[in-house]
């Protein structure tokens, strides 16, 4: 008499384990995040991976990652190449760099190279500045769960977690303060507050600028179409980069590139700087022009060879000041092209006004010297002049140069030096030549 031979018992527990995660691969997803990532990656190594593919979807990120570089080689670059491609990048951003390179080096050229597009953004956009580090949870995960997951990963630069629902979607966040003080049987779902923000991981640093300000935030979670989440914005990180733009306009106002370094080599430094070199130089021959013109009268009155510097370089720094405040605001987006005429209308007030002050200050220093009044009339006149032109020069020149798509920091400053030191020159002279009965 022959009798059937027992079952497997390991094979039985692969068969109910398989049909478990294929028939209930969310339920399977929210057990598995509750376990260790080595003893996960133990059972699920025993499963093909058309089996783990459908409970990939519903792990978060952080976790899958995990799991992720703890499975054989096979299987994790077999998944990487099979799940939808977003899905492979908001899962190897939660790694660092090394363990990231390390997998894609496993995979064909052809997917590497889309998960590498994938994961590029445009300079200075939301993708950039963003830290893909972010840890999520689940709405029904208890304080205590929390901050022991938090001790593991030791995340300094985070201000809050983010909750997703079952789907894997953005849907509130709970402050790090608030879980600290909660009690550690409370689910963060019972502390949680909406999203008031999000951005897509190409949107402009302007756009993140305004979000951060209007919503005062700490930090500002990126999304993809799915509203899933793919990163954090730090407000340090804005900060930083905003101190590398404002150092960068700085060079690109003198001509410089904003690419050098106080170390670059000087044949790049010679590349970069030559030719704005040379329309300076071009620049200032248009001005010297306009002294040509009224060389006659500087020979006639020498007095005006000495006095012409004073109103070129009082004009260049109160142009210098309306151009600094106009791209400031626009930087900031305190104002924008339409706000020209009001920016304008300001500066010229303004110019008026310390063109007034300056003439009158330096009408009495010219009297002293000169003890001529004709001479005086000319360089307060001209003063004001001057001083009125530099103004409505700083602020209109940097954002003409916006409204033709141009970067105002590139040009501005030496436009404006043209046009300062020409209206300038020209004012000047053209007064003196008019009034030179009186000098």
């Amino acid at each position: 008499m022959t009798t059937n031979a027992s079952p497997d018992p390991r094979a039985v527990d692969m068969a109910l384990t398989r049909k478990f995660l294929l028939d209930y691969p969310r339920d399977a997803a929210l057990k598995i995040e509750a376990l260790a990532p080595r003893e996960v990656a133990a059972v699920l190594s025993l499963q093909p991976v058309y089996v783990l593919l459908s409970l990939w979807r519903y792990l978060t990120p952080n976790v899958a990652a995990e799991i992720l570089v703890c499975l054989p080689e096979g299987h994790s670059r077999q998944l990487l190449s099979e799940l939808p491609p977003l899905d492979s990048v908001r899962m190897i951003g939660q790694l660092d760099d090394e363990s990231r390179d390390a997998l894609l080096k496993t995979l064909d050229e052809s997917i590497r190279r889309e998960l590498a597009e994938l994961m590029s953004y445009p300079e200075s956009s939301a993708g950039r500045l963003m830290d893909t580090r972010a840890l999520v949870f689940r709405d029904s995960m208890t304080i205590s769960e929390t901050l022991e997951i938090l001790r593991k990963r030791q995340l300094k630069t985070a201000r809050s977690v983010f909750l997703v629902d079952t789907e894997g979607r953005l849907s509130a966040k709970v402050h790090l303060q608030d879980i600290a003080i909660a009690d550690p049987g409370t689910s963060l779902g019972a502390i949680a507050k909406p999203v008031t923000a999000v951005v897509a991981g190409t949107a402009g640093k302007e756009e993140i600028s305004e979000l951060f300000e209007k919503h005062q935030l700490l930090d500002l979670p990126v999304v993809d179409i799915d509203r899933r989440l793919l990163g954090i914005i730090h407000h340090s990180s804005l900060v930083q980069v905003s101190q590398e733009d404002m150092s960068s306009d700085v060079l690109a106002m003198v001509g410089a590139s904003r690419e050098e370094r106080a170390l670059s080599k000087p044949l790049f430094a010679v590349k970069k700087r030559m030719p704005w070199l040379q329309v300076n130089l071009l620049t200032a021959f248009l001005a010297a022009s306009v002294v040509g013109i009224f060389e006659s009268t500087i020979a006639s009155f020498t007095a005006l060879a000495v006095l012409l510097p004073v109103v070129a370089g009082q004009s260049g720094n109160a142009g210098a000041q309306a151009l600094a405040v106009t791209m400031r605001g626009l930087a900031l987006r305190e104002i924008t092209v339409r706000h020209w005429f009001r920016v304008m209308f300001k500066e010229v007030r303004v110019g008026l006004i310390n063109g007034i002050g300056i003439a009158v200050t330096c009408g009495i220093g010219v009297f002293v010297w000169s003890q001529s009044i004709g001479l005086v009339l000319v360089i307060c006149s001209a003063m004001v002049l001057a001083m009125i032109a530099a103004g409505f020069a700083g602020a209109v020149v940097p954002i003409v140069l916006v409204r033709l798509g141009q970067d105002p920091a590139q040009a501005s400053s030496i436009i404006l030096t043209t046009v300062t030191d020409i209206i300038g020159f020209f004012a000047f002279l053209g007064i003196a030549a008019l009034l030179s009965g009186l000098l």
